[in-house]
């Protein structure tokens, strides 16, 4: 509830302040076209149901951010959010005498707070507060677009559109102060008659100077009051981190056997940030992007359990059940923590993912392939020549691949692994595998056809397919993580390409491979044979070249 009323608050306050900006814009037409902007605009945000939803805002993304300092732990964090936090600061001091001159005076003086009073009090009464006013529209058009930077780069489309919005944050500003300028230079040719200000200040009834005193010391008082209430909020926080000492503390074990002990009621997040231990937090400890998720070991049974908000989190990237988010998940007992992402993950890892990379236990269909005589064929041929080759034969292989809707998990030398149904069940990966197998052999074709004046002999191919029970989910390290499949079935399918070189085969397919598709491969030889590790042989299908397979078969056999 807490971080939907910040959000909430600061999406209408952000409003506001656009909508203010783009009706400073119109000042680069004409002062008269400014102010014809102006009226629809005090239409709209003066109605009083728009007035208490604007200033309710106000107060209450003040107070979350008071509430937000209170809460935070530390104050290392990363530099985005730092200068959110400092623009946040300056923006009561800078804005206070803009709000109180404009619509407290005109509530209780009666001011009309035209565009042409106001400009003409900052531009030809007293320059300090022209540029005052400068700093204001940037530091809060800044601080607001830091804050739906780091809400919005966690949606699944900011990607497509965070270049075209980058260029509307530069440009509106850059077109209200442009406009700012030109409606200054405007007031400073028309202050040279001596009567007009007089006049002007008649006509809009602007404050005396008694008046003008009371708003200066209510500003002054108001100010000072803002920074006394940030200071109180810092002398209670170190209070009630005094007072949480005496709940006890904590220890939490990190792989590598390093301890940490904190204070019982610490998230598990700022535990590792007061240990210096890396540990990513892309939403800032929001729990919003998941990326601090860590996997709870030993203990996890005895902490408080998650609540909604975090529970929906989690299910979107599919994380498993003994998972929490470092940074909504309270110690209150010693416990073991993994991190599950490196520290500098980025918003790529928040996205929503599939619940199987996590782990999970998935009959799908596998392929591997392999270049036959390759090693031979590249002794006597310069090295870019080589990579060239392989490179045109990586192209063409992985393209059959994914043309039929399968996984490219690995190249392994001159090798191809690839992975088929992981999210559309075995039945299809397999019918979409012996798609992929045929393609690859037209693939090879072609290709031969084209490097033909640079090869000797042509490229020849092995593959094996093979179904089954594998464990599938995101392995390795660092950038060398991907999506990959490991159990019998997978060496089983290995075995199968290794086998084509014996029968002097294309391709050799396992008989439940073929059941899963529901294709009549009766018409190729068929042998049993003993793979090692199996206790029951295996039937196999031998086909000398995979474009037997009739084009389209397994759309065909899927419809």
């Amino acid at each position: 509830m807490i971080r939907r009323l910040r959000l909430f608050s600061g999406l209408i306050l952000f409003a506001y302040v656009l909508t203010h900006l783009l009706n400073l814009t119109l000042g680069l037409i004409s002062f008269q076209v400014l102010e014809a902007g102006r009226e629809v605009f005090i239409a709209f945000w003066r109605s009083w149901p728009l007035s208490s939803l604007l200033y309710t805002a106000l107060l209450v993304h003040l107070a979350m951010a008071v509430y937000a300092i209170f809460m935070r732990e530390r104050w290392k964090m990363p530099a985005a959010e730092a200068l959110r936090y400092l623009l946040g600061i300056l923006i009561v001091p800078l804005a206070a005498l803009h709000v109180l001159g404009t619509r407290l005076a005109h509530e209780i003086y009666g001011l009309e707070d035209s565009y042409l009073y106001i400009v003409t009090v900052q531009v030809a009464f007293d320059i300090s507060t022209a540029i005052q006013q400068v700093a204001l529209v940037l530091v809060v058009w800044l601080h607001g677009c830091i804050g739906l930077h780091l809400w919005l780069r966690l949606k699944p489309w900011y990607d497509k559109v965070a270049a075209p919005l980058l260029a509307c944050a530069v440009l509106v500003p850059a077109l209200a102060l442009s406009a700012y300028l030109v409606a200054g230079r405007e007031v400073l040719r028309l202050a040279q008659d001596p009567d007009w200000i007089p006049a002007m200040r008649e006509r809009v009834n602007a404050p005396g100077s008694d008046q003008i005193i009371e708003i200066l010391t209510l500003r002054d008082a108001l100010v000072a009051g803002f920074f006394a209430i940030l200071v109180a909020t810092l002398l209670l926080r170190l209070l009630w981190r005094f007072w949480r000492r005496r709940r006890g503390t904590a220890r939490l074990t990190y792989p590598g056997g390093r301890q940490v002990t904190v204070n019982k009621g610490t998230t598990m997040l700022e535990a590792s940030r007061s240990a210096g231990i890396p540990h990513a937090s892309v939403c800032g400890g929001r729990g919003r992007c998941s990326t601090c998720r860590v996997r709870v070991g030993r203990g996890g049974a005895n902490l408080p359990p998650a609540d909604a908000e975090e529970r929906k989190v989690l299910a979107r990237v599919g994380a498993a059940p003994n998972v929490r988010l470092a940074c909504q998940t309270a110690v209150v007992t010693d416990c073991e923590v993994t991190p599950l992402l490196p520290p500098a993950a980025g918003p790529q890892q928040a996205k929503p993912r599939p619940g199987y990379l996590q782990g999970d236990e998935r009959e799908i269909a596998i392929l591997f392939a392999d270049l036959r005589g390759f090693t031979t064929l590249s002794e006597d041929r310069l090295p870019y020549d080589v990579v060239f080759v392989l490179n045109r034969y990586f192209t063409a292989m992985g393209t059959a691949v994914e043309q039929a809707g399968g996984r490219v998990d690995k190249f392994i030398g001159d090798g191809v692994m690839a992975l088929f149904g992981i999210e559309q069940g075995v039945a299809q990966g397999s019918r979409n595998a012996m798609e992929a197998a045929r393609r690859m052999a037209a693939h090879l074709d072609e290709l031969n056809s084209s490097l033909a004046a640079d090869l000797a002999q042509p490229l020849r191919i092995g593959i094996g397919l093979h179904s089954g029970s594998v464990i599938v989910g995101e392995m390795g390290y660092g950038p060398a993580t991907s999506v990959t499949a490991i159990g019998d079935a997978v060496n089983t399918a290995s075995r199968l390409e290794a086998l084509t070189k014996e029968f002097d085969a294309q391709l050799i397919v396992s008989a439940p491979l073929a059941g899963h598709a529901g294709f009549d491969l009766s018409a190729f030889p068929s042998h049993q044979i003993d793979v090692r590790g199996r206790a029951a042989p295996l039937d196999i299908h031998v086909l000398q070249d995979a474009r037997a397979l009739p084009a389209g078969a397994a759309e065909r056999q899927k419809d």
